[in-house]
Parts: structure tokens; C-alpha cells; sequence
């Protein structure tokens, strides 16, 4: 569980900011989207070799 410590005259917008960044730095928000619905490992697979092929084509455009 994340939690933060809220200084005395801290803002509300300033708490939440760095709860926000917290959040994002643990993976947490990643972890509940990918365990919000099953997904069979070979979907995953495809999903990961689909990925892995975009990216190889981003870095070749890059290079010229």
C-alpha cells in the first residue's frame, strides 16, 4: 500500500502530486491494468512480439 506524509502546511494539490508519482514509480497502476481481465499467455506472447516488432521498426526510422 502507498502512502504519504502530508506536511502541516502542505497543499492538497502538492500531496497529491507526489502520491501520483509514487504511484507511477511502483508500477501500480500498470500491475491493476494488467491484472484487470485474463489474458492467455499466448495473447500475451503475440502482444509481446507485436511490441518488440514496432519497436524494432521505431529505432530503424530513427537511424535513417
Amino acid at each position: 500500500m502507498i502512502t504519504i506524509q502530508v506536511g502541516e502546511n502542505e497543499s492538497f494539490d502538492k500531496a497529491m502530486k507526489r502520491f501520483k508519482r509514487k504511484c507511477l514509480q511502483s508500477g501500480l497502476m500498470r500491475t491493476l491494468r494488467e491484472t484487470a481481465h485474463y489474458t492467455k499467455p499466448s495473447e500475451k506472447k503475440k502482444a509481446d512480439r507485436l511490441r518488440a516488432i514496432r519497436k524494432q521498426r521505431q529505432i530503424q526510422a530513427e537511424q535513417g
